[in-house]
């Protein structure tokens, strides 16, 4: 109606100002335009911006190189734009900034015989001024506890979300390198402060740009040709933090500093410019990015001559891979292959003192600069590829330089089995470095560990294995029949009971070797570690399932991919290899782990979990003797099943007793923590398949496990076990709780493999709100 109205309104005015305009001349020329109005109002943003985010990676800063100077002899300045994602899910501008750091580094070609051919230099630190500038509104802020000059920082107020900085005091500004070369490689990232959710509480993480790399003097942007490293490499053990755009990976758990994520941040400070401390026992270790990272993965491996703070921030450190395998970091250009300094070397080969020639090469040599490292180690024998022995597992597993294949399976009877056993033969190819082995060669002088051998056991029909039918292959060890061009028999007597159905087989068998064939262990061509022994590599060993009863065979629920949950490759992204993992086993697959870590075979071989304990603040509490003070915690395991020692394990729930590698500490309220696992604790995707499912539609596991043995008839549930593996589950409120949603726990066994599903797929299945996938959310938290 009021529309009407006042359409009605505006007929009658118009046909009035007609009526009076009527004139029967003719209408006069028109007038000259008036002055333009004065400009209205900006209007309202209301709704169009954001001043909070749900998490760090929701707010998105975009620098610009024409938008940027931090060389030369003009003045400071600093444009860029902040959008942040609302609670509507839409990206908008984000208002409201009130303190930044700037972080400005150039990588320039070293003029000296010292150290890498580029060298990183952050502008604050040559100025003397500290890492960063900040940025505030005001032009001042507090650091450290001291007021401080800051860039002046503007929000644009006709564009929301769009920053400019400038220097307002007196002089260049800190970040300004007077003398820099605007040709070289330019870096700049801006970390902002004090960043909220919709509630007001303080979000995860830092909030820091994507690096910006540049050449200033043509605003082109740039490549830096000294990372080696890249971040998607420390990703691999130490988990990413989801959210960000595709390609910019972030790492997640990176302890010190409260993480910068990204190893382009790092070396904004730890550059060349902090270096030093090696020689003061103090500090014992080089900060610049190489070598600190060189010692602290080196960790608990060169523990007892570490010093000073290298001493207690990296003697614990357990590095998951093997120390001499460069590329499981070195991802990047092969720099590290070329560029060889001392700095670099020592902070593994902690015992070489270059200076004097104590320790390099049974010469002792000198070296007063890095001149020459490259005579002898810059290719050859002596070069880092060949002295670490890179890739040399996988080449020998891709040479096929020992192959135990068995190809049958059968039930003899030869005269001295009894009413309830029979001999088990089995027929296996064996080819080593490339061709058949001597005849009744004994295999043992070539075998770190000869108590191993052949692996087999029963598969039934849900893919559940049972152990107990191994066969040594060396010729004295009592299953060896022949060997004869390269059909290597061997024979054991068996439970009639076991010798029905499906059998697996496979070998699992670990050798020496020169890095291009087996070779005999101990002898001079033999690789070894780093502590003198012997360097073993695993067998290749296929796995067969054979049918005793002629029918088809059925694969064990572990090697089959839509059963389950984790597959090598997910652990190799951290461990590189299985076989250093396991040590003398030469297992390489989990085909070969299953033998042991079943469900089926009860009992851990494991002594109760222990911690160490800890004050309020972290430190160790230490017994009269000046040792680290041990608390047995009352949680036990009965379970060898590899998903429970997996957890147990990454989780700290081992029976380890020291500080080093994966351990607990118990501060004095009781409450444990994990230490040294290098993964966020809650990102089951660290080790498990992407997109991994749990739950099954009955609510049990997805892969079929419905019991687990801890002995002579007796069984627990799976799904609380897998869970109470992780100590955050071990509580006794916990252990009630698993109780009362249907599970049969250590303390209160069935007897009986029969069990009923537990519950706990009610609520934490996948998609429920307390679903493991929702409060598991790993790369975030």
């Amino acid at each position: 109606m009021k529309r009407f109205n006042k359409s009605i309104l505006a007929v009658t005015l118009s046909s009035l100002l007609c009526i009076a305009g009527c004139s029967d001349g003719d209408d006069g020329s028109d007038g000259a335009d008036g002055a333009p109005g004065a400009p209205g109002e900006p209007g309202s943003s209301i709704g169009n911006t954001t001043s909070s985010v749900a998490s760090a990676a929701d707010l998105m800063l975009t620098l610009a190189p024409s938008d940027i100077v931090v060389t030369g002899t003009d003045a400071f300045q600093i444009k860029f734009t902040a959008a942040g994602t609302n609670a509507q899910g839409q990206t908008v501008p984000f208002s409201g900034l009130d303190k930044i750091a700037i972080y400005v580094t150039n990588q320039a070609a070293n003029d000296t015989e010292i150290g890498s051919p580029l060298l990183w230099t952050n502008h604050a630190m040559a100025n003397d001024a500290g890492y960063s500038m900040y940025c505030t509104p005001e032009g001042t802020t507090t650091s450290w506890g001291a007021e401080v000059d800051a860039c002046t920082l503007v929000e644009d107020a006709d564009n929301p979300g769009t920053y400019t900085g400038t220097w307002e005091h007196e002089g260049a500004a800190p970040i300004i390198l007077a003398d820099g070369d605007v040709n070289n490689l330019h870096r700049v990232m801006i970390r902002t402060y004090d960043l909220v959710d919709a509630n007001g509480d303080a979000v995860d993480n830092k909030a820091l740009s994507a690096v910006l790399d540049f050449i200033p003097a043509t605003g082109e942007l740039a490549i830096s040709e000294k990372d080696s490293v890249s971040n998607e490499s420390c990703i691999k053990c130490h988990g990413e933090i989801d959210g960000y755009p595709e390609g910019e990976y972030r790492i997640s758990n990176i302890e010190a500093h409260h993480n910068y994520q990204q190893v382009e941040n790092c070396i904004a400070c730890h550059n060349p410019a902090i270096a030093g401390g090696e020689d003061d026992p103090a500090i014992g270790f080089n900060a610049d990015f190489g070598p600190m990272i060189h010692r602290l993965h080196a960790g608990h491996n060169i523990e007892e001559m570490l010093e000073g703070e290298a001493a207690e921030m990296f003697g614990h450190i357990g590095y998951p891979a093997e120390l001499t395998e460069c590329t499981v970091c070195h991802d990047g250009e092969p720099t590290w292959a070329f560029n060889i300094t001392a700095d670099a070397c020592e902070s593994c080969h902690i015992d070489v003192d270059f200076a004097t020639g104590e320790g390099h090469s049974q010469y002792n040599l000198a070296q007063s600069d890095d001149g020459s490292c490259a005579e002898c180690h810059g290719s050859g024998g002596l070069s880092p590829a060949e002295a670490h022995k890179i890739g040399r597992r996988d080449d020998m597993v891709a040479a096929k330089a020992f192959v135990v294949e068995v190809q049958k399976l059968e039930v003899i009877d030869n005269g001295i089995n009894d009413d309830f056993s029979s001999t088990l033969r089995a027929t296996s190819k064996v080819t080593m470095n490339g061709a058949d082995p001597a005849d009744d060669l004994d295999f043992t002088p070539y075998m770190t560990n000869s108590d191993r051998g052949l692996l087999i056991g029963n598969v039934d029909a849900n893919g559940t294995v049972t152990r107990g039918m191994g066969m040594k292959v060396t010729t004295g060890g009592g299953n060896f029949v022949s060997l004869t061009d390269g059909i290597l028999i061997t024979e054991m007597l068996v439970d009639d009971a076991r010798l029905t159905g499906t059998l697996y087989a496979t070998a699992e068998v670990q050798v020496c070797g020169d890095g291009t064939q087996t070779v005999e262990c101990g002898s001079d061509e033999a690789l070894t570690n780093l502590d003198g022994s012997d360097f073993g590599f695993a067998n290749d060993a296929p796995i067969n399932y054979i049918d005793l009863d002629g029918g088809e065979a059925i694969t064990a629920r572990i090697d089959d991919p839509s059963r389950t949950t984790i597959d090598e490759s997910t652990c190799n992204a951290c461990h590189d290899n299985l076989t250093h993992v396991k040590s003398t086993h030469g297992a390489s697959d989990f085909n070969q782990c299953m033998d042991c870590h079943n469900e089926t075979w009860g009992g851990s071989f494991h002594s109760e979990k222990t911690a160490l304990l800890v004050d309020d603040d972290g430190e160790f509490l230490l017994d009269n003797s000046g040792e680290q003070q041990i608390i047995e915690t009352l949680d036990t395991y009965g379970t060898r099943d590899l998903v429970t020692v997996a957890h147990r394990y990454h989780s700290g729930a081992w029976d380890n007793g020291s500080a080093v590698g994966v351990y607990l500490v118990q501060y004095p309220d009781g409450t444990n923590e994990t230490h040294g696992y290098s993964a966020p604790s809650t990102d089951c995707e660290a080790c498990h398949i992407e997109d991994v499912q749990f739950f099954a539609a009955d609510g049990g596991l997805f892969s079929g496990k419905r019991a687990m043995s801890i002995g002579d008839d007796e069984f627990i549930s799976p799904v609380s076990e897998a869970c109470r593996s992780c100590h955050q589950h071990s509580t006794e409120s916990a252990l009630a709780h698993f109780k009362s949603n249907g599970a049969y726990t250590l303390n209160d066994a069935a007897d009986t493999e029969n069990l009923p599903v537990e519950s706990c797929a009610v609520c934490h299945a996948e998609g429920k709100t307390y679903g493991v996938d929702i409060m598991h959310a790993g790369g975030s938290h």
